[in-house]
């Protein structure tokens, strides 16, 4: 007979196996994104050495290449990393991935904006520290909780995939 330590303890490691998991897909599908990021971002600035058709425009260059980057994460995230964790609806679950997105790129701009035009850092290497390093660290960590939390949150336990809450009597997927 199990004993219900045992039980639970199976139970979080089983959470933690999910999470793992989640964190590595989640880890991959943003690698590729970021090199999407990363390259329009420069393509539009710094085109191919002689100046991008955003040259003279850091901020409108991330933003389109946040966009980018943003079609290419929420397709590897919904069809590979939280693919158990799917809603039904499509639409509903883009619009909240693309709003929590905006508060990624919001801190991304942030961290590029403070840079550029507070500090008056404007070379190639000071852009892509500020919008490509600092910022989408910070981004990225809050993306993945959102992620996690609002988008792709449809509970495994209805899946059959782990325990209900009620069981564990915590919430190993938040």
């Amino acid at each position: 007979m199990i004993s219900s330590a045992a039980r639970l303890f199976e139970r979080l490691r089983s959470a933690l196996d999910v999470l793992v998991r989640e964190m590595v897909k989640f880890g991959l599908v943003g690698a590729v994104a970021f090199v999407v990021d990363v390259a329009v971002f420069n393509l539009l600035r710094f085109g191919f050495g002689g100046g991008g058709a955003l040259e003279a425009k850091p901020l409108s260059a991330k933003v389109v290449s946040t966009i980018a980057a943003t079609i290419v994460a929420w397709l590897g995230n919904r069809l590979w990393t939280f693919r158990h964790r799917r809603r039904a609806s499509a639409q509903r679950e883009l619009v909240l991935f693309f709003v929590f997105n905006a508060a990624g790129l919001a801190i991304a701009l942030s961290c590029l904006a403070f840079s550029h035009y507070v500090l008056d850092l404007r070379t190639a290497l000071a852009d892509n520290i500020s919008a490509n390093g600092i910022g989408l660290v910070l981004g990225t960590l809050f993306r993945f909780w959102a992620y996690r939390r609002f988008v792709f949150n449809t509970e495994l336990a209805q899946e059959g995939l782990a325990p209900a809450e009620s069981e564990v009597g915590l919430s190993p997927l938040r």
